[in-house]
């Protein structure tokens, strides 16, 4: 593993009890910070009971909406009304009925390609930081949501993808994937998806079980190498959670 790695397990009994938990950390997170909040939100189908509960009263009625903006770690590059749009979804849910739309910021796929959409996006990301380059002590996001494909991909960061290697740039764009559904992609990188207060990868479900043993053995996948310069939580429930870590 990497010497940076500060990842931790936590194991839950089903999923709904996983979406609970997840409510509660992003809860969390924004009430310990009494400024200007930013979340990175995923895609997929690990954080869509999460969103539902966050429009929920329970959930709604804690969150301060006016400081909290609302970004996307990767976009499927199809039109924002798109049903395989990412942040799409995530308005749907929740947010276009809880949070004033200046602080929903979406990733841009009305551009001539990913790439410009990456540019934009980068850009946008670097003037609501304040800065051009980031600075560990200073993380981008308070909460970056995160999920883990079958090939270990997380974001749209691909094994052996260039996206992955990438040191220097925020955001950039993918001309294929590696899985369904094959669109082009606009994905955040390693530096800006590390630059958090908290990580939280939410993993359910037995079709996630061998790629979640092969993560935690520490074989150099994306989803490994994606970790918080503060806390990287790995939310899993039993269905997804290997044989051998229960026994440990």
């Amino acid at each position: 593993m990497d010497g940076s790695d500060n990842r931790h397990v936590i194991a839950v009994s089903d999923a709904e009890a996983l979406a609970k938990i997840a409510a509660e950390r992003v809860l969390a997170r924004i009430a310990s910070n009494a400024g200007r909040v930013a979340i990175c939100l995923t895609g997929g189908s690990s954080p869509k009971r999460l969103y539902q509960l966050l429009a929920t009263d329970t959930y709604r009625n804690q969150i301060p909406w006016d400081r909290v903006h609302w970004f996307i770690g990767d976009e499927r590059f199809v039109p924002a009304n798109d049903p395989l749009n990412n942040m799409g979804t995530a308005r749907q849910i929740f947010l276009d009925r809880c949070a004033p739309a200046s602080n929903i910021h979406p990733i841009p796929t009305d551009t001539a390609d990913p790439e410009q959409a990456a540019r934009r996006y980068e850009s946008q990301l670097k003037s609501f930081y304040g800065a051009d380059r980031l600075d560990s002590t200073r993380p981008l996001f308070d909460v970056v949501l995160m999920g883990v494909g079958p090939d270990g991909h997380t974001a749209s960061l691909f094994p052996d993808y260039p996206a992955i290697a990438e040191t220097e740039r925020w955001v950039v764009g993918v001309p294929e994937a590696h899985v369904e559904p094959f669109v082009p992609r606009v994905t955040l990188t390693l530096p800006a998806l590390n630059s958090c207060r908290e990580m939280l990868f939410e993993i359910s479900g037995l079709d996630k079980r061998a790629i979640l043993t092969r993560v935690l053995a520490g074989e150099s996948l994306p989803a490994t190498r994606a970790h918080s310069v503060g806390e990287t939580i790995w939310l899993v429930d039993r269905a997804a959670l290997p044989e051998n870590f229960r026994e440990r």
